[in-house]
């Protein structure tokens, strides 16, 4: 017995990727999206703190709530320290060429 194949509705997939538009001699681009990324980890972690305080003050939180964002906000930090080691390793990689 053969069942058919019905055909996949299309995903749409949303492009949240940073568009990159050659280089440019701005530094205030590049200064703007380590602001970002800075503000973005400070904001995680203070919702993780918040989570923690509501649930430790006897608040409407679940535990499993609290360990995702503690988790969220643990990832986050360490995916923009990979990010800064990488910009550091550059760095010191052109500054150790010969002009």
């Amino acid at each position: 017995m053969t069942f058919p194949i019905n055909s996949l509705p299309a995903v749409n997939i949303p492009d949240t990727a940073p568009t990159i538009s050659g280089p440019t001699t701005d530094s205030s681009e590049f200064q703007s999206l380590l602001e970002g990324m800075v503000g973005r980890v400070e904001q995680s972690q203070a919702q993780a703190k918040n989570a923690v305080d509501t649930f430790l003050n006897g608040g409407s939180d679940e535990l499993h709530s609290v360990a995702l964002a503690s988790t969220r906000a643990e990832l986050e930090f360490d995916l923009f320290m990979q990010v800064r080691n990488k910009v550091v390793s550059a760095y010191q990689e052109i500054m150790r060429m010969q002009v």
